[in-house]
């Protein structure tokens, strides 16, 4: 009963940190909707990596590559927040989207952490589950 004891509080002890980062990661991804939502591309543009921001230079270039490419980003009807994992050596959070005519999307963030917090470094559209190819 005691090991029992000493390795609930262990995973009760690590779950706190995954769920801070967690959380911390939603809100930069939520913010960053909200921004676009908004028309605010500065904002936006603020919570992509800097590799990302060297590629587009300024927040209308951002913007307009949002716009054109995921549409489904730049007007979201709705926003789900799904899986935290690891891929590939990176952190990607799993997010489903709806847009405003009705269709779900899933997309995957690759996050980034910085001595300022996390940033979106890649933004990769997933096939719906339950469909094949």
């Amino acid at each position: 009963m005691r090991h029992l004891l000493i390795i609930m509080t262990l995973c009760v002890g690590l779950a706190g940190p995954a769920q801070a980062q967690s959380d911390e990661i939603e809100a930069v991804i939520g913010g960053q909707i909200e921004a676009f939502l908004a028309d605010d591309l500065a904002t936006a543009f603020s919570f992509a990596s800097p590799t990302i921001r060297d590629i587009f230079r300024t927040p209308e270039n951002f913007g307009a590559m949002v716009r054109g490419g995921y549409p489904m980003v730049w007007r979201p009807a709705e926003v789900t927040y799904l899986e935290l994992h690891e891929r590939g050596g990176a952190l990607w959070q799993t997010v489903r989207i709806t847009d405003a005519e009705g269709a779900v999307h899933y997309l995957d963030y690759q996050m980034i952490q910085l001595e300022n917090g996390w940033k979106i470094n890649a933004v990769q559209v997933l096939k719906a589950p339950g469909l094949s190819a």
